[in-house]
């Protein structure tokens, strides 16, 4: 006889961005196909614009951060979050490039992951990044960081990072 196991939910975290075509709208038909294909979402920050990182020659990216619920394993949010970023029309051309879509898994509950070459989370950059922490802290600012042990909001405040995060 075989008992039925309750699925187990992790939230987890993911920074959406893009800087080309209806910014806005990309934004939002991605949350509504993370919520179709990967998990609930039950939170959604404010729009934020950002001037480009990294390879700065080009337009601004507006970002937001997304909480969702999923049953799925982080490796299985990575790849359908990739798969989405396909369906809206993402090319990969340029390292830090223009974009239409982007997604990044930043947060998985408290897991620490590290598989070479595919998936790092913590996102190994996040608490280096302004346009990831300012929209993150604002939907989770008491989440712990699982290696750093602050919370979003604390380390959102205490950023060396200079790039001007302006919320809409």
């Amino acid at each position: 006889m075989m008992l039925n196991k309750a699925l187990e939910y992790h939230t987890a975290y993911l920074l959406l961005g893009g800087n080309l075509g209806d910014r806005e709208g990309n934004l939002k038909k991605a949350i509504e196909l993370l919520n179709d294909k990967i998990g609930k979402v039950t939170s959604v920050s404010s729009l934020y614009e950002t001037a480009a990182w990294g390879k700065t020659d080009q337009p601004a990216f507006l970002n937001q951060a997304v909480a969702l619920e999923t049953h799925l394993s982080a490796l299985a949010v990575l790849d359908l979050a990739l798969d989405i970023e396909q369906e809206l029309g993402r090319v990969r051309k340029d390292k830090w490039g223009e974009r239409l879509i982007d997604i990044d898994l930043i947060l998985f509950g408290n897991q620490v992951i590290n598989i070479p070459d595919k998936l790092q989370v913590p996102h190994p950059h996040m608490q280096i990044r302004k346009f990831v922490m300012e929209p993150l802290a604002e939907i989770a600012p008491d989440v712990v960081h699982p290696v750093l042990g602050e919370t979003m909001l604390s380390i959102c405040r205490n950023i060396e990072d200079q790039l001007e995060v302006k919320k809409l």
